[in-house]
């Protein structure tokens, strides 16, 4: 790159002097947009003024940059790019400046964004990208960063930048392989280039709502992790993202960690920040004491989708094998139970998890299922988890108990339509003759069934407990020499746990032709004696 910018300098140079000495012996050429700042900054160091003859080479130069060159858009912007590779003579004789404010002042002559309008309140406007924003694509970094400086003193909004810094950002840092999961390696100057780029540009970041989509912030924070710039850059990008979490899909969050050291394939401590600074920014909304963008307002219906994002997200996340419990859990807490309407994505995220890492405690599955509140689970997921052999026992036990609870509230009249499957199954039958409805004498067995369920769940319970304690230590006896559960007697399995419960659970609404006895009394099933209690 330095050996082309040598060669096209020599090149100006001697096309410069050629044009100078034509000058000099009256032979006519053209002045031209092309060729006006290299005449200009040659004339200067020639000192070609009308101290030594009028109409010199400065006088004519000048005439044509105030009456032609500055008067259209198109004519500064490519007299500044000229002046990129004339430096530093083209800052003494005032070059640049000149063109800058020109470029600003014929933009915010005409732009509809320039000029606040009286009782119309527009920041979240998005302004139509001109033609002449595809020109300052070409400036260098510096130069483009003074123009829109100087846009902003002559008056225009700073969200209109927006779009411009998205066409620059994505030319500049074009061939960044931020989508990839491994980080090539690019040239050290290359990178430095794209690192001051990109700083620059998120500097200039307007800090209006909605101004810039998610995707591309996303994008940037993509490239600010891959060319490794500074924390602070890195900390604005995400929490700009935070502020607009809610208009995000599950793209925007994938972002590759870009680590050879065996992390996990996604960065999830940056997703974590992000999600943090969002719930911080919903606390300073509800206090009063969030300043930007004030007449902005969450609504419940964007917080609840945040949580169905990061449902998603972790049940994304949750095949890698290199993501361990504590990030899992630690992300997990992170969503509110409020934007939680249902737990059906939990559950999902936690079921994906347990069938990646076959391996984990029982200590850690029951941290992980205890993110989740079984009486929120649709009616789907309550028959797939009651069935669920990666499930801890007391997580199935929970399902099943809170499954028997719907029902009783159903039968007694709170028809709220989430019913469990255990209803569903036995809708039909339990309604199947209208001129038989149950008697009140099977709502009383109905209730002395669901209080005796109730004792042996708690006696199961304890049951587990003590096999679970014989398994570690060796065999004891109770006070009255009994033997208890010994370590060498293997734990009830837990199919033939769920079954009985399920089974337990069918016998109780099975009445579909009820029989009621005559004196008034229930006999017990004889199944009762191969109960679990």
């Amino acid at each position: 790159m330095m050996a082309l910018r040598s060669l096209m300098y020599l090149e100006e140079r001697q096309i410069s002097f050629e044009l100078a000495m034509k000058f000099c012996y009256g032979v006519n050429f053209e002045i031209s947009i092309e060729n006006i700042a290299l005449l200009r900054c040659v004339a200067e160091h020639l000192e070609m003024t009308e101290e030594y003859a009028v109409g010199n080479l400065v006088g004519r130069t000048e005439a044509y940059l105030a009456e032609v060159a500055f008067k259209s858009l198109s004519g500064a912007i490519s007299v500044l790019h000229s002046s990129e590779n004339l430096l530093p003579v083209a800052e003494e004789v005032k070059l640049v400046s000149r063109c800058i404010d020109a470029i600003a002042y014929l933009v915010c002559k005409d732009n509809q964004f320039a000029m606040p309008i009286e009782g119309v309140h527009t920041p979240h406007h998005k302004p139509i990208v001109d033609w002449w924003a595809e020109d300052l694509t070409l400036l260098r970094i510096d130069f483009f960063q003074r123009v829109l400086v100087a846009m902003m003193a002559r008056g225009l909004k700073q969200y209109a930048l927006g779009p411009i810094l998205m066409l620059y950002a994505q030319k500049s840092l074009r061939g960044l392989e931020v989508y990839g999961k491994v980080r090539k390696k690019i040239e050290p100057k290359e990178e430095h280039e794209k690192r001051v780029i990109l700083e620059t540009v998120v500097s200039l970041l307007p800090r209006e709502m909605n101004a810039l989509s998610v995707s591309f912030l996303s994008m940037l924070l993509r490239s600010s992790i891959y060319l490794e710039t500074t924390v602070a850059c890195r900390l604005d990008l995400e929490k700009r993202m935070a502020l607009q979490l809610e208009q995000a899909v599950l793209d925007d969050l994938l972002i590759p960690s870009y680590s050879f050291s065996g992390d996990t394939l996604f960065d999830v401590d940056t997703v974590k920040r992000i999600m943090t600074s969002f719930l911080q920014f919903e606390m300073d909304r509800n206090n009063g004491g969030f300043n930007m963008a004030d007449d902005y307002v969450s609504p419940l219906g964007d917080f609840e989708r945040v949580g169905k994002l990061m449902e998603n997200y972790l049940a994304e996340i949750a095949s890698d094998r290199n993501l361990t419990v504590a990030k899992f859990i630690g992300l997990a807490e992170l969503i509110p139970e409020q934007s939680r309407v249902a737990e059906d994505g939990m559950y999902r995220a936690i079921d994906i998890y347990f069938k990646a890492h076959p391996s984990l405690a029982d200590m850690d599955r029951k941290k992980i299922c205890s993110l989740m509140d079984c009486q929120k689970l649709s009616r789907e997921a309550c028959a797939h988890a009651a069935q669920n052999d990666r499930l801890p026992v007391q997580t199935v036990v929970q399902v099943l108990y809170y499954e028997q609870q719907r029902l009783r509230e159903a039968m007694s009249g709170n028809h709220s339509g989430a019913e469990s499957p255990v209803i569903m199954s036995r809708r039909a039958n339990i309604f199947s003759t209208d001129t038989n409805p149950p008697a009140s004498a099977e709502f009383a067995k109905l209730k002395r069934e669901n209080e005796n369920l109730k004792l042996e769940l708690v006696k199961t319970k304890m049951k587990l407990k003590e096999i679970e304690r014989s398994a570690t230590n060796s065999p004891a006896r109770g006070p009255t020499g009994s033997t208890m559960y010994s370590a060498d007697k293997p734990p009830l399995p837990r199919k033939s746990f769920i079954s009985s419960v399920s089974k337990t659970l069918g016998r109780l609404y099975t009445f579909a032709a009820p029989h009621p006895n005559p004196k008034g009394r229930t006999k017990p099933p004889k199944d009762r004696r191969h109960s679990i209690s």
